[in-house]
């Protein structure tokens, strides 16, 4: 599935709104030449009171996080990088839509030291809809076991959200839309379940919630952290554990989750039904009280809202 980008008309760039066109970076770059690129991808909800967007601060707390593995060092706080966000929503006159702040290095090295080099950020806003299509929230999604497998740990730092991280997960995506899957879930070097191409995993199994350790070979997701704070508000016990494949073939629910995928349902894994071939109960109510308060539907009891404002 091709998801196009509809732009918009402003991008922020150290401290200033920039027309789209003009947010260009050169072609010998080390963000372009050797993927260094820190970034974000965080979601704003129309909600009743106005445009909010979903765990902002956490996103940019991992933002930063992942610049300070990486050596980079942007001269901005995440207030300053939250107001860049929220105005970067409200100029463009945006409701649901996607934000993606970014912290590159720009052009001056050549090599593998990167001391030459700036450090450029910016913050990037657009229109963007359900990301497996349409219909995946209610009807789910066939997915395969990708031939990718996921890092070995200490490899690269897999808890930083880098830019060159994601050509692995590119592959697992490319492999399986080829099989006609909708996505792929990538295996850990140890041969147990790590994450999908841009996902967490989780699955169910007589109701209990089942989701892979933070082993080192999967993003530390933080829609996972909010499915697994709801799931226990619901009564459901969570566990953390090793998932080995198999698991996925008997799991009465599977489903991903992740700011683009928000809380996905799997209906069948290398067309192997998963349960009943269709989102089961657990992934249903958790789905909907995500949902619920990303979209301002119900109370935000977690204050997990950041208003754009007006």
């Amino acid at each position: 599935m091709s998801v196009g980008l509809t732009e918009s008309e402003w991008i922020w760039k150290e401290g200033e709104l920039i027309p789209w066109q003009d947010a260009t970076v050169h072609l010998l770059s080390l963000a372009v030449q050797f993927g260094n690129s820190i970034f974000e991808g965080i979601r704003c909800y129309d909600t009743p009171g106005g445009p909010a967007v979903f765990r902002l601060d956490a996103h940019l707390r991992r933002l930063l996080d992942s610049c300070k593995i990486y050596r980079m060092d942007p001269p901005w706080s995440v207030d300053q990088l939250t107001e860049a966000c929220t105005t970067t929503v409200r100029r463009n006159a945006l409701g649901d839509c996607y934000i993606r702040p970014m912290v590159l290095r720009g052009y001056g090295s050549a090599g593998l030291n990167p001391a030459a080099s700036p450090i450029e950020t910016y913050v990037a806003a657009w229109p963007w809809g359900t990301y497996l299509g349409e219909d995946a929230l209610a009807a789910g999604v066939d997915v395969c076991v990708s031939t990718w497998q996921r890092p070995y740990p200490n490899t690269f730092p897999v808890s930083a959200k880098a830019a060159g991280h994601y050509n692995n997960a590119q592959l697992i995506k490319m492999d399986a839309l080829a099989n006609g899957y909708a996505e792929g879930i990538g295996l850990g070097p140890g041969g147990v379940v790590s994450e999908g191409g841009g996902q967490n995993v989780f699955l169910v199994r007589d109701g209990v919630l089942i989701t892979p350790f933070l082993d080192g070979t999967s993003l530390a997701g933080i829609t996972r952290d909010s499915v697994i704070r709801i799931a226990r508000d619901l009564g459901v016990d969570v566990r953390e554990q090793h998932v080995p494949r198999e698991s996925l073939y008997t799991a009465d629910e599977v489903f991903f989750s992740g700011t683009a995928t928000e809380v996905t349902p799997i209906r069948s894994v290398d067309r192997i039904d998963v349960g009943s071939g269709r989102a089961g109960p657990v992934t249903l109510a958790i789905q909907k009280r995500f949902l619920a308060i990303a979209r301002g539907q119900t109370e935000d009891a977690y204050g997990w809202l950041t208003p754009v404002g007006g």
